[in-house]
């Protein structure tokens, strides 16, 4: 099997993060692995990962910054 085009986002190297203060059980967590980025639902450790490179994160936290994500 290929390598991913992204590189490999390595789980064992993961340290998760959240928000400052959120302690539900179902929160987004982010962790930072070389120059990729990994996101995940603290709700189910060992589901799926979303892989970002710097570049889609960057875009991402912009979006969000600016309220492209949100539903008004």
């Amino acid at each position: 099997m290929g390598q991913h085009p992204k590189g490999d986002f390595d789980l064992s190297r993961a340290v998760w993060q959240r928000a400052e203060g959120d302690t539900s059980d179902s929160a987004v967590e982010v962790a930072f692995v070389g120059d990729l980025i990994g996101m995940r639902n603290s709700a189910e450790p060992d589901g799926p990962v979303l892989v970002f490179t710097q570049d889609e994160w960057d875009a991402f936290v912009a979006g969000a910054q600016d309220g492209e994500f949100d539903l008004d």
